[in-house]
């Protein structure tokens, strides 16, 4: 049953930022008795953090487990700026998870950094989310009346609360995980760490991505496959929807939790957030992208001389556009690897000048052409103005742009940070208008019926609600109690 929202629901925004922010990225790996020579969790950690950098640049943690002891070092920034040599050193164990973190609820702060470790009567755990719950808010509340302390205003906080709650009334931490799967609304790929297992949950949904693999003898998760190729571990399978897997003793079982639900992995992991050499659900993300480009060639042909793509996530479906229509491909922007985060420099002349250091035109490829420029997205349009200014200034005859991305009308409920619908671009504008605005001489979005045919293979449904509107489940309780939630953490910490 499909969800549709009946009116715009506020959402914190930065507005310096004109690209939708990158998920979180969870890691995890448990060291068979046969690797302990050979494999430091807390190494192994590090590397696929970087591997999944990605998805979240706010901040990044791991914690390790010796003997049953829970080790954390975490901060804000990013994981070179979080760890060093002597740190990782100092990470001894036998187990290891690690999160890179991209706030879409909570504060940027080192309290809301993951992983977060929690002592109880019954032992101690650590867990690492990607994934925004839909009734945190409600859950909170329940927990503090019953004389709950929160130190941070992240809901990965609150499936901790739910986890060990469920814990002091059963047997195993893997039937506690289990048992609050039904307690739990949203989306989420989780990693929780016991004192002697290792425990792998993701939604029944599948919002989120989640895979298994195994180095050596000793078996790893992560958000994406490019972690396990970083590590030159092999790739089992994908979590499916609904699965918790609990590594113990060096063995592996799997269990479901029994909710029935339509699979729906968000379709713009495809389009953008995920890496393009990894894997999810079956669908190879690189050729996904160039099957947007070839589906919007389809839509929106148009006479050029050259295609151009945006670096770095719009190159594979500028490639793809231009396989399928035979206009030639050239490279018209040169980004700048080394430039910090662009979206927290404050000023507008600042974040102007912010756009020409990190993107410049190769003016040789554009000069005297009828261009055409594909970008993944368009959020409020100002970065793509600026672009394409860059491009008429380097002696470009005509802009034409395409996005593989239908347009960004409505809010996600499930980890995507889109923005009041105020500062959409297309929210209220037709197509033609945006044009106008943006500066080009036409303007194609990506169907939402081409964007969910775009990942060959893939063993899913999706969820595109924040280009229809409708959801794959309901969202009544993120439109009030959640929002209530953001609105008084946000004050009060």
């Amino acid at each position: 049953m499909k969800y549709k929202m009946k009116k715009a629901v506020r959402t914190p925004f930065d507005l310096q930022q004109d690209k939708l922010h990158e998920e979180c990225g969870v890691f995890g790996i448990y060291v068979n008795e046969q690797d302990i020579d050979i494999i430091s969790p807390a190494h192994d950690a590090h590397a696929a953090l970087f591997a999944l950098q990605h998805r979240g640049q706010e901040a990044c943690g791991i914690a390790v487990n010796k003997n049953g002891v829970i080790k954390c070092h975490k901060d804000v920034g990013l994981v070179n700026e979080v760890f060093d040599q002597s740190i990782l050193d100092s990470l001894k164990g036998t187990m290891a998870i690690g999160h890179v973190r991209y706030s879409t609820t909570g504060l940027q702060s080192r309290e809301n950094a993951q992983p977060l470790v929690i002592t109880h009567c019954k032992g101690n755990l650590a867990i690492a989310h990607n994934g925004n719950l839909v009734n945190a808010g409600k859950l909170r509340q329940d927990f503090e009346l019953q004389g709950g302390i929160f130190r941070s205003s992240s809901d990965t906080e609150v499936i901790a609360y739910t986890i060990v709650q469920e814990r002091l009334k059963c047997g195993s931490i893997e039937e506690a995980v289990l048992n609050a799967m039904s307690s739990v609304k949203g989306a989420y790929s989780l990693v929780v760490m016991s004192p002697r297992k290792l425990v792998a949950a993701r939604d029944p949904h599948g919002f989120r991505p989640l895979v298994v693999g195994k180095l050596h003898h000793s078996y790893v998760f992560a958000s994406e496959t490019c972690a396990l190729d970083a590590l030159g571990a092999e790739f089992i399978r994908d979590v499916q929807p609904g699965e918790v897997i609990v590594v113990e003793d060096g063995e592996m079982k799997s269990m479901h939790c029994g909710i029935k639900c339509d699979s729906a992995m968000c379709v713009f992991e495809y389009i953008y957030f995920a890496r393009p050499d990894s894997v999810v659900d079956g669908a190879s993300v690189a050729y996904a992208r160039q099957e947007a480009g070839r589906y919007l060639f389809e839509e929106h042909p148009v006479e050029a001389d050259v295609v151009v793509g945006v670096p770095d996530s719009g190159i594979p479906a500028a490639i793809g556009y231009s396989k399928a229509s035979g206009i030639p491909y050239d490279v018209g922007l040169i980004k700048n690897k080394y430039i910090g985060r662009t979206f927290i420099q404050p000023g507008q002349d600042k974040r102007e000048r912010s756009v020409r250091i990190k993107l410049n035109a190769l003016r040789n490829n554009l000069e005297g052409k009828r261009v055409i420029l594909v970008d993944d997205s368009i959020v409020r349009g100002t970065t793509c103005a600026r672009l394409v200014k860059i491009l008429r200034n380097a002696g470009a005859k005509e802009v034409h742009m395409r996005i593989s991305a239908p347009p960004f009308l409505h809010p996600c409920f499930f980890g995507i940070d889109v923005p009041d619908r105020e500062y959409l671009i297309a929210y209220g504008r037709t197509v033609e208008e945006i044009r106008d605005v943006i500066g080009v001489d036409s303007l194609g979005y990506l169907s939402i019926e081409a964007a969910n045919k775009i990942a060959v293979g893939a063993k899913c449904g999706f969820c595109n609600g924040c280009f229809s509107g409708e959801y794959p489940m309901d969202i009544s309780e993120a439109t009030t109690k959640k929002n209530m939630f953001e609105s008084e953490i946000g004050e009060n910490a």
